[in-house]
Formats: structure tokens, sequence, C-alpha cells
């Protein structure tokens, strides 16, 4: 079980200053209007899912980890504008082993591959996975049935982000995804996904750092080159894709 003090952890760290917040929001201003839909995937605290909801955005937020869902009902339950499903999201919708890192829950994964990589890795000694559970699994084509196409997604799951863009059919005009460089494979098997799926345009941003590497657009190819040549050191980050026409990477 997810012990309480690290959740409040997580939310003083994500949800905790109110420069954060405004920075978040005018982040996606560039991915979200009012009354678009948007998918928050490894919802964790919320603190996506709330920016996306200052931009009046209706959001899913779909957090696999039982004690994080609930503190995510609590935290928007007089939010109808944001529905919870507690699930991992996957390539089918079949029931999956989830990870748990209980100390951090931000890492948990449904990823064993992330887990060995982190093993004596630089800039992850002390995480430890300590318990396995079995979570409800859907595919993101099941919640575009269910609630819409959506205008934007967000997907961090700890180098699942592969296993859960194969259950996208529709892509949307813009997506993010988040990359680590113990995992730098899952990172390229996504990027090959984003590729079929159509997706032409590209940029990429370190850390929590909410800024582009690139000063414009740039092609699979080039991202590619740039994460294989990333110092291990530089840790994690996020590619975001677009395939419609607006200015997201200026």
């Amino acid at each position: 079980m997810v012990p309480p003090s690290a959740i409040a952890r997580s939310v003083a760290l994500y949800r905790g200053s109110a420069g954060r917040r405004a920075a978040l929001i005018k982040w996606y201003a560039r991915f979200l209007r009012s009354g678009d839909l948007a998918f928050d995937i490894g919802a964790h605290v919320g603190d996506r899912t709330e920016a996306f909801r200052r931009l009046g955005a209706r959001v899913v937020a779909v957090e696999p980890q039982s004690a994080l869902a609930r503190y995510l009902r609590a935290r928007f339950v007089r939010d109808s504008g944001v529905t919870v499903i507690e699930a991992a999201i996957h390539s089918s919708q079949k029931r999956i082993v989830l990870y748990l890192n209980e100390a951090n829950p931000t890492i948990s994964t449904a990823s064993v591959e992330f887990v060995n990589a982190a093993d004596g890795a630089p800039g992850w000694e002390g995480q430890t996975w300590t318990r396995r559970t079995s979570v409800r699994g859907t595919t993101l084509a099941a919640l575009a049935t269910r609630f819409g196409r959506p205008d934007f997604i967000k997907i961090d799951v700890e180098g699942f982000e592969d296993v859960a863009l194969a259950g996208l059919d529709h892509p949307p005009p813009a997506l993010s995804i988040e990359f680590t460089t113990i995992a730098r494979a899952v990172a390229f098997r996504a990027l090959d996904r984003l590729v079929a799926l159509g997706y032409a345009r590209f940029n990429a941003s370190l850390g929590e750092s909410l800024t582009y590497v690139f000063p414009g657009p740039v092609d699979a190819g080039t991202v590619r080159s740039w994460l294989e040549d990333l110092p291990a050191e530089a840790n994690s980050g996020d590619l975001y894709a677009a395939c419609a026409a607006r200015p997201l990477f200026g």
C-alpha cells in the first residue's frame, strides 16, 4: 500500500507551488482549448489534470494505483469535468501486473524491463519496487470509444509508453509521452509507433523544465539521434508529437 506520507510528498512536489501551477497552465494552453477533451494517462496526484481543467478541457484521468486513484476522486469530487479511471493503459483490456514503489509511487510501473534497467543505474540509487499487484487494463481506443476522441493525450507510465501507444488507433492532434535514459529502447519503439500513426512533427523537453529542446518542429529521425546522444544524467523528459496545423512548437 502506498503510505499517506508518500502521497503527501508527491502533492507537495507536483502541486505545492502556485508558480508551477501557473507554468503548467501556460504550457498546455498550446495544446488545449475550452471544451476540448484530454486524457491524463498516469495522472498520479493530478497536477496535469488540474492544469487541463483550468484551460476548460474535460479530463479523463487514468491512474492504476488504488491509493492515488482514491486521492484523485477526493480531489476532484465536486468537478463533473473530471472522470477518474482506476486502470493501467495497455495494448489490450486484460489484467496486468503493476510493480509498486511504495516509497516513491510516481515511478511505479507495469514494465519489468524498466525495473531491471533502474537497478544500479546512476540517479536511481535506492529505488525499490517492493510489491506487485494485479490491476485492470484498458486501452486508449477503449477510452476514446467510451468518452470521445481526445484532443490531447499525456502519457507518463514509467517505461510502458510503447505498450500504451499500441492501443491507440485514432491519433489526436497532439500528445506527449515520457522517456527515460535508462529505457531508451522504449522511447525508440514509441517513436516508431507515433510515426506509424501519422505523426510527423516532434519536439522534446527535459525533466520538468516546460521548455522545448528544439526551436521548432523536427522530424522523428532528429529526435531519435538526440535521444541516442543524450547523457544518462539527463534522466527523463517528454517527447511531443503533432499531426495537426496548430503552432504547437513555436
